[in-house]
């Protein structure tokens, strides 16, 4: 939605309680061979690319968690960056989606070989498109071929048109149905936003309620992730938060937290650090789906040669994505970008150790911007990871 690359991936560019309280938290400060000390150093590298507020937390195999904060939320004012504050949660909600699809098929109230024609009859036609040939799963994994066509802006002045503009489902599906499929169903891997608004479709259809409600009611209330809300139409984040940054080009670094997100339901979601890691090591130590599920979603597959320049040697499962450790094995989790906030984030395949770092600008100017960005933030992440000893002083 900001550059080429990141809109391909609407990077365009997710317990019940803590095992430990706020007092077992310790904010990095000083530089040193500890993991904290690391913490605090890959968070100003971010910091030196040139992204004006950067805040991480990570939360070790005890517990502990250590939190690291570099930059400013304001480039006005120089208002410090909050350690836990709001940011958008973008594609990281694919995970929350996914979730509640697999908890639905757990219950037998839909099957991931289901068709999106058996659930949605008429909606996916036209231009090659065939919803009799598309099933949940694909749909899920991103192996559909349906076409990515959403709004977007890549100006300051498409900025300002456009981001008060409200999109119903039924008309960013139209939108991607003008085009013909990337490639036939199940023979190819594409990200593609609009299977996830097809997915939202679904879980309504499926249970007769939105898949906000559903994801507050599945997810959320039973984990305590207070700080996880859908904001809807609401332009707007609660406080605190950092501003969001949009760098167009060069001097045109535009604040642009004031917008509507294109897809209200799936991208309307704000989160915190905290909130993000605790629900992905819920998610992975098995709390929120049945083993069968849970291995379903991380049956993956490998992503374009495109998506691999951001996460190489990555795979995708259903609604989560696979990448390797430097330290041995792997890691999963879901990236987030939009409206200026770039979240990734990261845990074990146990759920004892996870991390989450948010940006709050997207530096989308040149595709080496984005890839200094993206790997940056992943060094963090795989540093965070691989880490021994305490991660708290």
């Amino acid at each position: 939605m900001i550059s080429a690359l990141r809109k391909h991936l609407v990077i365009a560019v997710g317990v019940a309680a803590l095992l430990a309280a706020d007092a077992a938290t310790a904010v990095a400060r000083p530089f040193g061979p500890s993991p904290v000390g690391r913490l605090r150093q890959d968070t100003e590298a971010i910091h030196t690319l040139g992204i004006s507020g950067v805040q991480a937390r990570v939360i070790a195999a005890d517990g502990r968690q250590s939190v690291a904060i570099s930059g400013t939320a304001d480039l006005k004012t120089g208002r410090p960056v909050a350690s836990d504050g709001y940011f958008r949660m973008a594609s990281t909600s694919k995970t929350l989606v996914a979730t509640v699809v697999l908890q639905l098929e757990a219950e037998g109230r839909l099957s991931l070989d289901d068709t999106i024609e058996h659930w949605l009859p008429g909606v996916v036609l036209g231009n090659g498109n065939d919803g009799s040939r598309i099933t949940i799963r694909q749909l899920l994994r991103h192996t559909s071929g349906i076409q990515d066509d959403l709004p977007g802006y890549t100006t300051p002045e498409e900025y300002y048109q456009q981001r008060h503009d409200v999109h119903r489902p039924g008309q960013l599906v139209a939108r991607a149905m003008a085009h013909a499929p990337d490639f036939p169903p199940g023979e190819g891997w594409a990200y593609s936003n609009t299977g996830y608004v097809l997915l939202d479709m679904v879980i309504q259809k499926a249970t007769g309620r939105p898949s906000h409600r559903e994801i507050e009611d599945r997810v959320l209330r039973p984990l305590g992730l207070d700080r996880t809300r859908w904001m809807g139409t609401s332009p707007t984040l609660p406080r605190p938060h950092a501003q969001a940054y949009q760098l167009f080009g060069p001097g045109s670094e535009v604040d642009v937290t004031d917008q509507i997100p294109v897809d209200q339901e799936n991208l309307s979601w704000v989160t915190t650090t905290r909130d993000e890691n605790r629900f992905f090591r819920a998610l992975l130590a098995g709390r929120l789906l049945p083993p069968r599920q849970l291995a379903e979603m991380k049956r993956t597959v490998p992503v374009s040669p495109e998506v691999q320049r951001l996460w190489p040697g990555g795979r995708y499962g259903l609604g989560l994505v696979e990448r390797p450790l430097s330290c041995g094995g792997t890691y999963w989790g879901h990236e987030g970008g939009d409206g200026g906030y770039i979240t990734l984030n990261g845990v074990t395949t146990d759920g004892r150790r996870s991390a989450v770092v948010s940006m709050s600008e997207a530096r989308g100017d040149s595709p080496e911007h984005i890839l200094d960005q993206e790997n940056t933030a992943s060094a963090l992440i795989d540093h965070a990871l691989c880490a021994k000893g305490s991660s708290a002083h």
